[in-house]
């Protein structure tokens, strides 16, 4: 499953969800600024419990911010 925590008015949020529909991957966007549970469970993927996003979540990997080449990498092995 691929996560997309992000904010609608973030710019970086909004390439990362045109990277993953034009390459047809579903995902599930988590706006961490609308739901304060989506932000939570955002801040408990790092330890200084900071709302770093863009964060992407492939499985069990987290990337925060990824260059088009480490995503890449990511979604290979789903």
């Amino acid at each position: 499953m691929i996560k997309l925590y992000g904010a609608e008015r973030c710019h970086k949020t909004q390439y990362y969800k045109t990277f993953l529909e034009t390459r047809s991957f579903n995902y599930v966007f988590l706006d961490v600024e609308k739901n304060e549970a989506f932000a939570e469970e955002l801040r408990n993927l790092y330890q200084n419990k900071k709302l770093n996003f863009p964060t992407i979540t492939i499985h069990s990997k987290k990337f925060r911010n990824p260059s088009d080449e480490e995503l890449t990498r990511g979604l290979k092995h789903l």
